[in-house]
């Protein structure tokens, strides 16, 4: 901490979040938003997203949601209309250059971020490492971004589940497109980089797999990812129901109604996870500790372990191909389906 001053939240009226980035990275924001509701519950709290991403949160009980686009005139637009809304907190869970300008624009009293922040003379008060308030530094992304709350004082629970908001429109909406198919098993075959994407004939099986069990199977992806969708389409022996470029509300109104979610380490896999869809989810070289599902639902990771995982996995340096999710064949991905639909089953039926 840069001052000693004790932050006063109980004078704390108006507080921002900001979450800058992915899907993933917002879905995992989320227990940060309950902790403030519950700890500050006279406070207005914001968050402050990509434009891309806001409408993920649109309607998060008790948040405020602003979206900030791409481009220099429109963020500097923006730190005027923050500095204008007289925040008393800044709470920055990114840390890159633009979302450290945005909290030192706001001119609040608390300006809170870690050490290793962009720009740290701007906030008021610096916290080392999330690993001074849980005592290890394996920890989730959860996690890493609750810490911020207790080391500045809060309570926090370890343990704050993530959560979306319903859409009235978007369920009505796949209400009325999935009405009448069977079970739903959602998947998304896509990834951010090919060293997290399983290949599309073994999504493939896994989607004739599933079929066989009496699944609808429904593929999600954005309108960039169609490539990915359409090999999975070609080399299943099953009808695959294509859900290209559907607005994000859409999705999470999907993934809520799916029996089971598959897919790869990705922002639609945190959504699953979220809305408490049963998951199964294919590792490559991402960090299994930070980005495993956050769910008390049932769930496993599938993977293969290679001594280079984690990587930053925008490349393979290891090999001369990304061996850690291409070695991972559909037997094990199909026998954790498997194993996730019979605890999702029997939970079911102790809740009857």
């Amino acid at each position: 901490m840069r001052k000693n001053d004790k932050i006063d939240w109980g004078r704390v009226r108006r507080v921002l979040v900001i979450r800058l980035r992915s899907i993933g990275d917002t879905v995992l924001a989320t227990p940060v938003l309950t902790t403030l509701r519950r700890e500050l519950p006279n406070a207005e709290v914001d968050i402050l997203l990509e434009d891309r991403i806001s409408p993920l949160l649109e309607g998060f009980e008790g948040v405020g949601v602003q979206g900030i686009g791409a481009g220099a005139r429109t963020r500097l637009q923006a730190a005027g209309r923050l500095r204008t809304a007289k925040y008393d907190a800044v709470i920055n869970l990114h840390g890159g250059s633009t979302s450290s300008t945005l909290a030192a624009a706001t001119l609040a009293r608390y300006r809170l971020g870690f050490s290793h922040y962009r720009f740290p003379r701007t906030y008021t008060h610096l916290y080392g490492s999330p690993a001074d308030l849980w005592g290890t530094d394996q920890l989730h992304s959860v996690e890493q971004q609750l810490a911020i709350l207790g080391l500045a004082g809060m309570n926090v629970d370890r343990s704050e589940p993530t959560s979306l908001p319903a859409d009235p429109q978007a369920d009505a909406a796949i209400g009325e497109a999935l009405g009448d198919y069977g079970p739903l098993a959602l998947m998304h075959p896509a990834a951010a980089y090919d060293t997290k994407t399983w290949p599309a004939a073994n999504f493939a099986k896994a989607a004739e797999h599933l079929a066989a069990k009496g699944f609808t199977v429904a593929s999600v992806a954005a309108p960039n990812e169609r490539p990915v969708i359409e090999a999975v389409e070609r080399a299943a022996n099953c009808e695959i129901l294509s859900l290209v470029g559907l607005p994000l509300p859409q999705i999470t109104a999907v993934a809520r109604r799916a029996g089971i979610f598959i897919g790869n380490d990705s922002g639609i896999a945190h959504i699953a996870a979220a809305v408490g869809t049963p998951s199964v989810v294919i590792f490559g070289s991402s960090n299994r500790v930070h980005w495993r599902p956050w769910t008390t639902a049932p769930s496993e990771i599938v993977f293969n372990e290679f001594p280079c995982q984690p990587c930053p996995g925008d490349i393979c340096r290891a090999f001369d191909e990304p061996r850690c999710i291409l070695s991972i064949n559909p037997e094990p991905v199909i026998h954790a389906i498997d194993r996730v639909l019979a605890k999702a089953s029997a939970l079911t039926g102790q809740g009857r």
